[in-house]
Formats: structure tokens, C-alpha cells, sequence
């Protein structure tokens, strides 16, 4: 960030981690990769995705409550438009498990995810074990986009 600038206050970036200049500083960095301007709304949830360097799979509620836990005003509609921007900047992807939930990740390699059933958390599964041996022909004229692979886990 430049001198000078004020940066958004964000107590916390992951309820236990203390938000830091690095943390808005690579949130910055990640916008601009995104080609999008850094508004105090995107720069907040920016610094809370990816203000650690860890990959994040998040829900639009999820964030919200997080930006609000950390002392940020920022609208559920707002969140909501800003993980969507995001998406459609390249900087995420929308990973949809059923019909009424999504989840958002910060990692935009082609990677499947486990979906934990009894406590509604989607992680990352070991891509090296997973073999897809071939695709359906598509219609012509179209392209495969992407390819998302969610294993649904519970209790055996």
C-alpha cells in the first residue's frame, strides 16, 4: 500500500491471527493481479482471504461474520458482490456443493475438494490420488471450462 494511506481496521484475520500491514499488503497485491481497484471493501476481505497466505474456502455468511467479528462494516449483499467480483476477476472459484450452498477458494488450481457432510466444511482432497480416465464428447463448438470434483464424506 502506498505511504500514507489509511488502512482499513480489521481486528482479526482469522479470529486468532492480529491483521497486519504485510496481510493488507499482499491483499493489495492480490487485487491488482485481479486487475480490480482496491476499494476499503475489497482491500477488508481481500486482507481476510489471502492477508495470511493460506488458501481459504469460505461461504458468503462465512466472511461476512468474519468481517463483522473483526470490527469492519460490511453488508452480506457486499460480500456476496465482492467474492462474485473476485470469481470473475480469476482470483477465485466458486465451488457449489448442492444447490443452496457455495463456497468460495482462494486456490484456483484444477484440484478436487472433500465435503464434510456433518460439519458443512469443504477442504482440499489429494489431487496426486485422483484419476479421471476420460470426459464425455462435448457439444460442438464448446469448450470444458473446468472440471469440479466434490467427494461428499460422512460417518461410516
Amino acid at each position: 500500500m502506498k505511504a500514507g494511506t489509511a488502512r482499513p481496521y480489521i481486528k482479526f484475520m482469522d479470529m486468532h491471527t492480529r491483521a497486519s500491514d504485510a496481510g493488507y499488503d499482499r491483499g493489495a497485491e492480490w487485487l491488482k493481479a485481479g486487475g480490480l481497484r482496491p476499494t476499503r471493501q475489497r482491500l477488508v476481505l481481500a486482507a481476510l482471504l489471502v492477508g495470511d497466505g493460506e488458501n481459504r474456502h469460505v461461504t458468503a455468511e462465512g466472511l461476512y461474520a468474519l468481517s463483522s467479528a473483526s470490527g469492519e462494516r460490511v453488508s452480506l449483499a457486499t460480500v456476496y458482490n465482492t467474492l462474485r467480483a473476485f470469481c470473475e476477476a480469476g482470483l477465485m472459484n466458486e465451488v457449489v456443493v448442492d444447490g443452496s450452498r457455495s463456497y468460495f477458494d482462494t486456490r484456483v488450481d484444477d484440484h478436487p475438494h472433500f465435503y464434510w457432510e456433518e460439519s458443512h466444511a469443504l477442504t482440499d482432497a489429494p489431487a496426486d490420488e485422483l484419476e479421471i480416465a476420460a470426459l464425455p464428447r462435448v457439444p460442438k463448438g464448446m469448450a470444458v471450462a473446468r472440471v469440479d470434483v466434490v467427494i461428499r464424506l460422512r460417518r461410516a
